[in-house]
């Protein structure tokens, strides 16, 4: 269904101008998102419900934390899991957090996940963020991804411009330093946020789909569309690839805010004769609402206790 372009970004209200920001700079009220944004930005714009208005403008982040059994050389990890989702304003060109206010900001839902498990003696860090235009028009503005442990760290980048653009930085040979371009396709990383705004919009049959960076970068594998299929049923959202042997499966509440409970992968993990079908696993701890961007001292360690991630 369209509507009414200056409707839709009018009723954007108390949009979060400010999250995790520089200390030199004063924190910023909420501000209203107003309609005079580009035309691109604003095409068949999905309305969004007074329920989503008062659950994502109130200037908190949705914080999740999960136990994680993560499937990494051939056995089971445990570790920790964390979806960070909020509501911020973005730059087209520059494509990072705006500082100001402005009719050309662009509304994103932004996720931070974050993993974090052993593998014998040392730890591993990954970190995903997505920036996805509430519109629910478009692919993702931008995506990055970074996978730390004590052999070196990788970093990619994703750009959505005329092209996809990918910078990826790692310490493997074969991978140093990589620039290249990408046809649009869709993204196993933006549909997280796209399910959190209207799971109904979620892509389903047989698809082309770039899968997630971390499971690109941890497989060492090209970054391009693999062939998929996607199926939506009540509540599970699953996504498989025959040619990679991997399955996704993100369950979440059918019902709004369609908050995720846990999530199953299941691929083919290790190198050689160790190498075999492994399942990693989420399931949600709890969930808390915060300005976590404010809460730095000491005494505010209590919320982490409540997330079970002492």
């Amino acid at each position: 269904m369209k509507v009414s372009l200056p409707l839709f970004f009018t009723s954007i209200l108390l949009l979060i101008t400010f999250s995790c920001k520089d200390e030199t700079k004063e924190t910023q009220k909420p501000q209203e998102i107003i309609s005079s944004t580009t035309e691109e930005t604003l095409k068949d714009a999905q309305p969004l419900s007074d329920k989503f208005k008062t659950y994502w403008f109130n200037n908190e982040a949705e914080i999740t934390s999960y136990t994680l059994e993560q499937g990494r050389y051939g056995e089971i990890r445990e570790g920790n899991a964390v979806l960070v989702f909020v509501t911020e304003p973005f730059l087209r060109e520059e494509q990072v957090k705006a500082d100001e206010a402005s009719s050309t900001n662009i509304p994103v839902l932004k996720l931070n996940a974050t993993k974090n498990f052993n593998t014998g003696i040392y730890p591993y860090s990954i970190m995903q963020s997505i920036f996805y235009p509430l519109a629910n028009n478009q692919h993702a503005l931008k995506i990055s991804s970074s996978v730390q442990e004590w052999c070196g760290h990788v970093y990619t980048q994703l750009n959505n411009r005329s092209e996809f653009e990918v910078v990826s930085h790692s310490y493997f040979e074969g991978e140093a330093d990589e620039s290249f371009g990408l046809g649009k396709a869709i993204l196993e990383n933006e549909l997280w946020t796209q399910l959190r705004i209207n799971p109904e919009s979620l892509p389903t049959g047989d698809l082309e789909i770039i899968p997630s960076f971390e499971f690109l970068r941890l497989r060492h594998i090209p970054f391009k569309a693999y062939a998929a299929s996607a199926e939506l049923l009540s509540g599970t959202y699953t996504i498989t690839y025959p040619d990679l042997n991997r399955s996704l499966s993100i369950n979440f509440n059918p019902q709004f805010p369609f908050d995720i409970t846990s999530w199953e992968e299941t691929f083919i993990s290790g190198y050689g004769e160790s190498a075999k079908p492994l399942t990693t696993k989420a399931t949600k701890i709890n969930t808390i609402k915060s300005d976590y961007w404010n809460k730095t001292t000491n005494d505010d360690f209590s919320l982490r206790e409540s997330l079970g991630l002492n």
